[in-house]
């Protein structure tokens, strides 16, 4: 197996700024978190409903931890629903929506799972289904790819 080569990924810290522009999210607290598989949001009032046959989801989101002053309405169509095991070992079903997702000059479309991220750092956790082959990650550095 040839190794990746590592000169072609661009470098990240553990935690960035990042944006969710099909949502209107323009600035948001990640972590990046190879640990975990798929990307979560904390997301709040979630109401799912059907429009023409579809499946949708509304929500609110917060971009910092703590300010809840600052939130931000957000629809999308459902792509699906998951098991998801969290941190804490326990199993709860999520909501999964497709998102593009903007790391610094960087746009792709990630899944991402709704789930209550009240108690944590950060309302946004970047997994590995969405950093593969992109990103190399600096443990010991922050906000690499500016805000």
């Amino acid at each position: 197996m040839r190794p990746r080569q590592r000169q072609s990924l661009a470098l990240t810290g553990w935690r960035e700024w990042a944006a969710l522009p099909d949502l209107g999210v323009e600035r948001i607290g990640a972590k990046i978190d190879t640990g975990a598989k798929i990307s979560a949001i904390h997301a709040i009032k979630i109401k799912e409903f059907e429009t023409d046959g579809v499946l949708h989801v509304e929500f609110w989101v917060h971009t910092l931890q703590g300010q809840q002053d600052r939130e931000i309405f957000c629809h999308a169509p459902i792509a699906d629903k998951r098991i998801i095991k969290s941190s804490n070992g326990l199993e709860e079903e999520r909501i999964v929506i497709e998102t593009d997702l903007r790391l610094g000059a960087h746009l792709w479309n990630i899944s991402i799972t709704l789930a209550n991220r009240d108690t944590m750092e950060f309302p946004l956790l970047i997994g590995r289904d969405a950093l593969g082959g992109k990103f190399m990650i600096d443990p010991d550095a922050s906000y690499l790819l500016g805000a």
